[in-house]
């Protein structure tokens, strides 16, 4: 018989018993509890849900993404089967209007077989109901390891965002793993935890009291397999998502209910917990492969906002072809998509696109 306690209630007792959680732990068990955990148990995109993504807003996001993983198919010579991967797939949105634009090349279109990764049986079932009428083979992975030896073209729209992240906070000239324990009245609360090594990645700028460092290293190491794969097999990377350039201190740690921002240690398991993404950081974990084997193949990165590359590929020339002979209001309903995926004080800058290609490979779009 099943757990009847909470997920609250549940980690309050994990903590009870066994100290302090760090926040990873904290995250991996609110997202992906195989039972109560928030991706597991529902549907969270669109209006219905809790946020809306790119693909949620129009169909022009997917199809521009899926000339660009047609061109990078040609550049590697035209592989066939073309393994076209998404991590996170959502509802399958992103990939079907993705397919739609490949279609447009019979070659290609023939030569499809798609992969989702994708660990939520909820998802799973919507991906498979939102692809079904698609004529290419469907492969569902749990993770990236079971994906083929081939010439992967792989895509991860607002994926790394929601991996668990740990937390340092500097305080007394040191610094310390944040913590979730239990306060006085036997509430969760952040505290401090013992002193750690911060990792590999040094904080940018000396420290004040109170800064945090965050670290996602999970997001590193599967942005490093995916580098070697890329560098042994060929293919492309893609990773879109909310985040930063360069190194930087700063809590960035949110959750989010109902299209509102809400506080982290309420609705466990009922609300998403995302964090911003260092760049940077995913970076250097794709192409450090090259360092450390000089024979492996060079891999290149190429790094812009969303607003940038969308319009770059063709953004506006897309949304006239689509609003030609529309009515005013569904032409009005496209500009204001356009609007919300490219404008700088929309998704336009805070959404960074990284590319990961063999070197000497052309990036449109950076």
């Amino acid at each position: 018989m099943g757990d009847t306690l909470s997920l609250t209630d549940r980690i309050k007792r994990m903590i009870a018993l066994q100290g302090p959680m760090d926040i990873a732990t904290f995250m991996a068990l609110a997202l992906a509890d195989p039972d109560q955990g928030y991706y597991m148990t529902r549907d969270p995109f669109g209006t219905q849900g809790d946020f809306t993504t790119a693909p949620e807003i129009s169909q022009l996001f997917g199809e521009i993404l899926g000339v660009w993983m047609l061109y990078q198919w040609h550049q590697a010579g035209k592989p066939n089967p073309f393994h076209l991967v998404e991590l996170g797939p959502g509802r399958g949105t992103l990939m079907r209007d993705m397919v739609r634009a490949i279609s447009q090349d019979q070659t290609a279109s023939n030569a499809l077989t798609l992969h989702l990764v994708e660990t939520s049986p909820v998802l799973k079932i919507c991906q498979q109901k939102t692809l079904a009428a698609l004529p290419c083979p469907l492969r569902h992975h749990d993770s990236i390891e079971s994906l083929p030896s081939d010439p992967l073209f792989t895509i991860a729209n607002e994926f790394l965002d929601a991996l668990p992240i740990h937390q340092w906070i500097y305080h007394k000239e040191t610094w310390h793993e944040r913590v979730i324990g239990l306060n006085q009245a036997g509430e969760l609360a952040f505290g401090l935890g013992a002193t750690r090594d911060i990792g590999s990645l040094p904080p940018p700028t000396p420290p004040k009291d109170g800064s945090i460092w965050e670290h996602n290293p999970l997001g590193e190491a599967i942005c490093q397999q995916l580098g070697q794969k890329i560098g042994q097999q060929g293919g492309a990377l893609l990773l879109i998502d909310y985040g930063y350039e360069k190194p930087a201190l700063g809590d960035s740690l949110q959750a989010l209910k109902d299209h509102h921002y809400t506080p982290i240690l309420d609705e466990i398991g009922n609300q998403d917990l995302t964090s911003h993404v260092n760049f940077h950081a995913m970076q250097q974990a794709a192409c450090h492969n090259d360092k450390q084997n000089t024979h492996a193949p060079a891999l290149s990165a190429h790094l812009t906002n969303q607003g940038n590359f969308l319009l770059q590929m063709g953004l506006l020339e897309r949304a006239g072809q689509l609003g030609a002979g529309k009515s005013h209001q569904d032409q009005e309903s496209i500009r204001d998509a356009v609007e919300r995926l490219a404008a700088p004080n929309q998704m336009g800058t805070l959404f960074k696109i990284l590319a990961i290609l063999p070197t000497g490979i052309d990036a449109p779009g950076f």
